[in-house]
Order: C-alpha cells, then structure tokens, then sequence
C-alpha cells in the first residue's frame, strides 16, 4: 500500500464531511457537491471508518457534530479556506489586483456607493468586488475579503474595527408626515408602522425602540419587511413610517425624499464594523481598502 505524503484520507471524503458539517445536512452538502445524499453518507462513512470515531450523531431528519466532528470541521473550513484564497490570489495575479467585500444591500446602496467613487478615483489599480446579500448567513464565503456588519463587533473567527456609532429615529415621506401630524411617542404608534425584521443582525424593531423610549406596551399596527431597503421605499411613497438609522437615510433627508417624526431617536444598541478572516492575512488591496474605509468621515 502507497503511504499518503501527508498521512490524509480520502480528500472527496473530507470535501463531503466538510460540506455536510457547514450545512448540518446531507441534502444540502449533496446539492454543493452535485452528487446524492447516499454519495455524502457514503463518504462520511468512510471517513468515520478510517478516523475510528464518528463525527455526526445522526438523529431523524437532523445532524449533530460530535466533539471529534467539530474539531474536524474548524480544521477543514480554515485549510479550504486558506486554498481558495490562494487559488484565487494566483488565479487573479495575471490580471488587475482585485480585493471582494461584502454588505447588505442597504449598506451598499445608501453608505457604501455614494463613497466608492473617491476610492476608484485615488486607487484605479485596484478592481473592487462586490457581494451584496440580506440572506442569513449571505456573506459567509471564503472569496469576500472584507465585509462590512452591523453588530457587537464580535464574530466567529473573524477580526473587526468599527466605522461608526449611529443613531435610529422615525422617518417617513414629507406627505405622509403633512397628513399625520404627531406630537408625542403614542401618536407614532398610532400610525402605519414599517418594521425589519428576519434578517441575521440585530435589527432594532418598533417593540425595540418603544421600550427604550419608556412605552413598552404599546400596541402596534406593524407591516414587517425582511429588507431595508424595500422598507425604506415603502416609506418613501407614503405608505407609513421606518424606523431609520442616520448613516443610511440622512442623503435621503436631505434629497427631501424622507423627514424626521416627531423629533425623537435613540442610540442605536450596535455600531457598523468592517470584517475580516481571522484565520488568513489580508491582501495589499484588501488592506488599503479596509484603512480607506477606516479613514472616512462617518
């Protein structure tokens, strides 16, 4: 028998132990991988025999990683995630120098582009890729370089530095405000409320931001939303009032598309950070674009 270099099991195993520990499913890691669910189960197997332990407890309709499972899976995703990032680095070395981040498609499109145009114009070596998701789990992928979040600042195997702090308060269209004049905390809670909610973040709703004003018990006449962005446009055309944060709906404000209700806000509970792999080095473009981003005015 021909001894392995690097004393590793079958790597189509490993591949399929990988996929099945990130999905917690047989199903899905098959669909990835474009084989079925018993070529998955097979593979896991196999690597279950050679190991001499198992790796998943296999309960009806569900999957749970053992201890062994979970150490083989922190080391797998580092090692394939270090492999693609080098594939891509030479793939692209030929070429133009790219750096990929990733944010929602609020963040994209009200703070992020407005900016971008400084960045092209001062580093035009440098080809910038965007990966734009509001899906749970949408920017979780080894080619995005950077990623800019709202949260604590702090995520799985990843290094932060923040951008900003912000503040959050009610907006909506300058018509829908002229026809509902409101003076106090329960006059908005009156109103037609627009509310994000469903996405990965921390997103703060209308019950949120009522309780911290002191009215917890309000009752509320809420249409939700799992995008920002569609939230704000329904404001936008006068169809009720979104909770708005200032970094994002301030060019709104003054493009008169969007005012202030009632004058009242609160300090939002998380601030916005730029991201980045812990477990790999930025590149020079990456870098460079992360102390650009660091450097703005917020």
């Amino acid at each position: 028998m021909v001894r392995r270099y690097y004393s590793l099991p079958s790597l189509s195993a490993l591949a399929a132990f990988e996929a099945a520990a990130r999905y917690l499913s047989l199903t899905k890691a098959a669909e990835e991988l474009n084989v079925t669910p018993g070529a998955i189960s097979k593979q896991v197997r196999i690597l279950e025999e050679e190991l001499g332990s198992p790796l998943f407890v296999r309960r009806h309709r569900a999957l749970e990683m053992t201890r062994e499972g979970e150490t083989m899976a922190a080391a797998l995703r580092e090692g394939f995630e270090r492999i693609s990032s080098t594939f891509l680095q030479v793939k692209a070395a030929g070429g133009q120098p790219n750096v990929t981040i990733g944010c929602t498609m609020a963040m994209a499109h009200l703070w992020l582009m407005p900016r971008m145009n400084a960045f092209w114009s001062s580093h035009q070596d440098i080809v910038v890729d965007h990966v734009i998701s509001d899906q749970p789990h949408g920017l979780n992928r080894p080619d995005i370089d950077l990623r800019l979040r709202y949260g604590s600042g702090d995520w799985p195997d990843e290094l932060s530095a923040k951008l900003y702090d912000d503040r959050i308060f009610p907006v909506a269209s300058p018509e829908f405000a002229r026809l509902n004049p409101v003076a106090t905390v329960e006059d908005i809670s009156k109103l037609q409320l627009l509310s994000v909610e469903g996405i990965e973040w921390d997103w703060t709703t209308w019950a949120d931001f009522f309780r911290e004003l002191g009215s917890p018990n309000l009752r509320l006449n809420v249409r939700r939303f799992n995008s920002h962005v569609i939230a704000l446009q329904a404001a936008r055309t006068g169809q009720g009032v979104v909770l708005g944060w200032a970094s994002l709906v301030t060019p709104l404000i003054e493009a008169g598309d969007l005012v202030q209700i009632a004058g009242v806000a609160i300090p939002a509970p998380h601030s916005y950070f730029v991201t980045w792999s812990a477990r790999r080095p930025l590149s020079r473009q990456a870098t460079i674009l992360r102390d650009w981003l660091l450097s703005l005015d917020r």
